[in-house]
């Protein structure tokens, strides 16, 4: 396709900003951009517009770079949507961390001395020489080896010709140094997208000029996206009264926000014990009599769920209404791999799964030029379901049978389809390390439920409320969000500007609803010191929403 007959996918419009940033061919672009603007579409259309017009030119690929496993899997996803799943084939979507791993899988050998490590070494929670590494040692290994190595900076400079950065506002000293290591001299185009008021990595080492920093060594370019179009008016509005603090310049005028759609409410309780009967009454008729999805409804907390949260999640669970807590599902669920036994666990064990089959089926039993073999593809995967949902609907059905099934799963897939659903996976000891840990995860899950297959049921996000700190939700979007705990206890600290920032993220986070809790009470959880139990109101934060009466 040429360069100018190129139009959007998907039935979407970009505004001019965003049209030039994802069809740019000349150089290095910058996009700063607000929530809801629409940061990873323009990935996803740029990644498209490269594909289709031939500029990421066979057999090159595109790197894209995010901060989290979730927002990598939804890059990848929203690309394949677009342009199709042959075509994305040829996006790699990772952390920082995930793509230094596979440097240092690819590239072990380089690393000498110190820092030398065994064929089967492994990641862990300490450092053991040559057989251990931490998570924190993964970006630094991985600079190491494209500064020592001619061949590896070589071979990743010829496999990519475009290199896309998502939450860039949060790259850190040694990120950065690993992306100079991989890309500078200039040997692929740099596309960034980022906000300065949803840095929120400062205690990570964020570095805080990070834009100027791209700008002055790669010569980026930057372009500004101000339009939300995620959020209702009620909520973009408060939005832009914390913008207005924030980043002043990049305030709207509130005629340009005009409306009343939108809910935004502040929900004060007496204790914690009554803010989970509250919120879980509101989330049964959200889902009850309005008709609301439940994946459409985000709980979102500052520190873990399991401390302020846990009360909510009980009351849930009194009342059948699924859930998922993100902390219990690992990074490994976000793998091809993992999505892919996620998806034949939810159709074995629940029938009313149409998302999660779908996926399934579109992995196992892809269409080809051939009909009838592709009937009788889909017929026999079909019959494969049933026998798992059969053996699992036995009275003695348990999470131990639940393991069997799924290894007898994979074995039928075959591991020529398996190592297909990624190109990482080429490395076998990676995959098979992946492999031993998407295991390990599910085990556990089950272990926690204390081996019931009810407890599994919604293992995906299709059908549960999900319960995500704020640092986990960043770049994702729900119809209703509830924000737990607004107060000073939960998110006062010493850099008032890091709890601004956090803030803005959680409430961004929301389409159509914004809910904001404070309780009076909270009762110290076992095993943690140093708890207060009388809460007070974060009034900055609440006084947002003063502003819109």
């Amino acid at each position: 396709m040429k360069v100018d007959l190129w139009t959007p996918s998907g039935g979407f419009t970009l505004e001019p900003n965003a049209f030039t940033a994802a069809t740019d061919t000349a150089g290095h672009r910058l996009l700063i951009a607000g929530p809801g603007a629409g940061k990873t579409e323009v990935l996803a259309q740029r990644a498209d517009f490269l594909l289709r017009t031939g500029q990421c030119p066979y057999p090159r690929r595109i790197l894209a770079i995010a901060f989290k496993t979730d927002a990598a899997s939804n890059l990848r996803q929203r690309v394949a949507d677009r342009c199709g799943r042959d075509l994305a084939s040829r996006l790699d979507s990772y952390t920082f961390h995930g793509f230094a791993k596979r440097l240092i899988d690819s590239y072990r050998v380089v690393l000498t001395g110190d820092d030398a490590l065994d064929p089967d070494f492994q990641v862990g929670p300490t450092r053991i020489e040559r057989r251990q590494i931490t998570f924190d040692d993964m970006v630094p290994l991985g600079t190491a080896i494209l500064e020592a190595s001619a061949v590896a900076r070589n071979a990743v400079r010829n496999t990519y010709s475009h290199v896309f950065l998502d939450e860039f506002q949060d790259c850190t000293t040694q990120q950065y140094r690993l992306l100079q290591a991989a890309f500078r001299p200039e040997s692929a185009m740099l596309t960034a997208v980022g906000d300065l008021k949803q840095q929120i990595m400062g205690w990570a080492g964020a570095l805080d000029g990070i834009f100027g920093d791209l700008v002055s060594d790669y010569g980026a370019e930057p372009l500004y996206l101000y339009q939300n179009f995620r959020s209702a008016p009620r909520i973009r509005r408060m939005h832009n009264a914390m913008v207005r603090v924030m980043d002043p310049e990049a305030a709207i005028t509130d005629a340009d926000l005009a409306g009343d759609d939108g809910d935004v409410l502040v929900e004060h309780y007496a204790t914690a014990a009554d803010e989970a009967v509250g919120v879980a009454d509101a989330i049964e008729q959200w889902i009850a009599h309005d008709g609301l999805s439940p994946s459409e409804i985000a709980v979102l907390v500052r520190q873990q769920a399991s401390l302020f949260a846990l009360e909510l999640m009980n009351e849930l669970s009194s009342r059948g209404i699924a859930f998922r807590n993100e902390q219990e599902v690992q990074d490994a669920f976000s793998e091809p791999l993992g999505e892919l036994i996620l998806d034949f666990v939810s159709v074995a064990i629940h029938a009313r799964q149409p998302d999660a089959y779908a996926r399934l089926m579109a992995r196992v039993a892809p269409a080809t030029d051939d009909e009838e073999f592709d009937q009788m593809n889909a017929a026999r995967w079909r019959r494969r379901i049933e026998r798992s949902r059969s053996v699992l609907s036995e009275p003695d059905g348990h999470g131990e049978m639940l393991l069997l099934e799924v290894e007898a799963f994979l074995d039928e897939v075959g591991d020529d389809t398996l190592i297909a659903l990624s190109p990482s996976y080429a490395n076998r000891g990676w995959f098979d390390e992946l492999r031993g840990s998407v295991f390990a995860s599910l085990a556990m899950m089950i272990e926690q439920g204390n081996g019931r297959l009810d407890a599994l049921t919604h293992v995906n996000d299709d059908g549960a409320v999900r319960f995500l700190t704020i640092h986990k939700a960043k770049g994702l979007e729900f119809h209703s969000v509830i924000v737990l705990g607004v107060e000073n206890e939960t998110f006062w600290s010493r850099k008032a500007t890091v709890n601004r920032s956090e803030f803005f993220v959680a409430v961004s986070r929301a389409k159509e609803r914004l809910v904001l809790t404070v309780a009076g009470f909270r009762a110290e959880p076992p095993g943690v010191y140093r708890w207060d139990e009388s809460r007070s109101p974060q009034e900055e934060f609440l006084g947002y929403v003063a502003e819109l009466d």
